[in-house]
């Protein structure tokens, strides 16, 4: 499986930008996806994941702003995010889970800039 991440770029606080991950391979519709963030000096982070099931799963600082989706048909996952305020600043990374294999994927990241 290889995931390849896209949409991110420069928006300023209070614009809003769309991430979306397509995924290589098979059994995406089994897997667990998500999307983390680093910014600089920060450890990774979870903002926010979405399980076979569809059930989802948020960081508190982007609840109610971020919404996270799946399309098992095109084998993409997606973040909307709104609201964006500079602390959203980060690299995004798409993240890829599959419990029975213990089988755990990274994308190659995406900057999400935002400017005050």
């Amino acid at each position: 499986v290889q995931l390849q991440a896209s949409g991110g770029g420069l928006v300023q606080a209070g614009g809003s930008l769309r991430l979306s991950c397509a995924a290589s391979g098979s059994f995406f519709d089994s897997a667990t996806m998500g999307w983390y963030r680093q910014a600089p000096e920060k450890q990774r982070e979870l903002v926010a994941s979405i399980n076979s099931r569809g059930f989802t799963n948020y960081a508190a600082s982007v609840r109610g702003r971020f919404t996270i989706s799946r399309d098992n048909a095109k084998n993409t996952v997606n973040l909307q995010m709104n609201s964006l305020k500079p602390e959203d600043t980060a690299v995004y990374y798409c993240n890829y889970y599959l419990a029975f294999s213990r089988q755990n994927l990274w994308g190659q990241g995406t900057l999400v800039t935002v400017s005050s």
